[in-house]
């Protein structure tokens, strides 16, 4: 008998199913050193115990991303091993900070599925949730996969496309618990610009790019421990269309996230991703440039020392962002996007 795994294919999900995956991970103060050294980062609230702490956390909290990584990393084995591609993301919810001895465990259902009209894969909908070692949710998110098949004649269940919000209600998201921002440090953050000092349809040009490398990928993909053979295995992507690895998408949410810290270094914490697309392949070699658009600006009920800002991070390859890129005169995505991401993030509001 085989003992080793090939992983699930369409065929192998039904829905209603609910998986609890494997190998448990302990967050350390390692993993969050070399996030910062894959990400370049400069978000202050990871980076600063005092920075933190004069907050209301109870320790510098792994970077929004980072946890995020972590809880999709124990997923991949049992939903995206045998992946074509990973399409998008809704209803991401953040609901508590992480920190270094955290350990992360994550569960999914499957919500959702759709065979495609080729009949060699599908697509495969799943609210996937990471809880810490005290059985708190600390991140809940739907993704959808494209995933393979094992036998294109393999009948397939009646499609099912689950109905999810295009925004996280503003008035759902969770701050984190004893928080403040009467005591945010600008100066410390490198930044003066608060929420009031940003206008709905305002968009900012983070001016920098970063070349992902071979080998940069290839260790983050390892460090979530994100196994799919697809960012892994180069021997076997010879044979594909673009006869390369493909960057994981998340890694590329991560550097267009560090590149936002120009422009936006107040969005201190993530609460929601809305919606996600990852709109073309990043492959090693590509310039990533990343630009944002505030979309909506909302108060929390009861506080005036904290806002929310509705963002949509585009990042592009090889394409400055000067022109702001998105659609040609088509209506389709430019072929430079990469990635479009609608998420709300907390900023620190001015002294009344």
């Amino acid at each position: 008998m085989d003992k080793a795994k090939a992983g699930n294919f369409f065929e192998d999900f039904r829905l209603g199913q609910r998986i609890v995956h494997p190998v448990p991970r302990t967050a350390t103060a390692g993993d969050v050193a070399l996030y910062l050294a894959l990400t370049g980062s400069r978000f202050p609230l990871p980076c600063s115990t005092p920075f933190a702490t004069s907050l209301g956390y109870r320790a510098a909290p792994l970077d929004d991303l980072l946890a995020f990584h972590l809880v999709f990393g124990r997923t991949v084995a049992d939903i995206s091993l045998n992946a074509l591609a990973n399409l998008g993301y809704a209803d991401c919810r953040f609901l508590a900070p992480v920190y270094p001895g955290d350990t992360i465990a994550s569960a999914s259902e499957v919500i959702g599925l759709r065979e495609a009209s080729n009949r060699e894969s599908g697509v495969v909908y799943v609210r996937s949730t990471g809880r810490n070692g005290d059985g708190a949710a600390v991140i809940d998110y739907v993704r959808w996969v494209l995933v393979a098949k094992r036998d294109g004649r393999a009948p397939a269940p009646d499609a099912m496309i689950p109905t999810l919000p295009a925004v996280v209600d503003p008035a759902s998201l969770v701050v984190p618990s004893g928080i403040t921002g009467r005591r945010y440090d600008t100066a410390a953050s490198g930044s003066t610009h608060l929420w009031d000092d940003y206008a709905v349809g305002e968009r900012i040009d983070h001016g920098d790019g970063i070349t992902v490398e071979d080998a940069e990928h290839q260790m983050a993909t390892r460090l979530y421990q994100n196994p799919a053979k697809v960012h892994l295995d180069q021997h076997r992507q010879k044979n594909s269309k673009l006869g390369r690895r493909l960057i994981y998408g998340g890694h590329v949410i991560s550097l267009a996230r560090a590149l936002s810290c120009n422009g936006l270094a107040n969005a201190f914490a993530i609460l929601a991703i809305n919606g996600g697309r990852h709109v073309a392949p990043c492959v090693a070699g590509d310039t990533v440039y990343a630009w944002s658009e505030v979309l909506d600006k909302a108060t929390i009920i009861g506080r005036d020392d904290l806002g929310l800002l509705r963002l949509r991070l585009v990042a592009t390859k090889d394409h400055p962002c000067g022109d702001f890129p998105l659609k040609g005169a088509d209506g389709r995505d430019r072929p430079a996007v990469l990635l479009d991401l609608d998420y709300w993030v907390l900023v620190p509001r001015a002294p009344a």
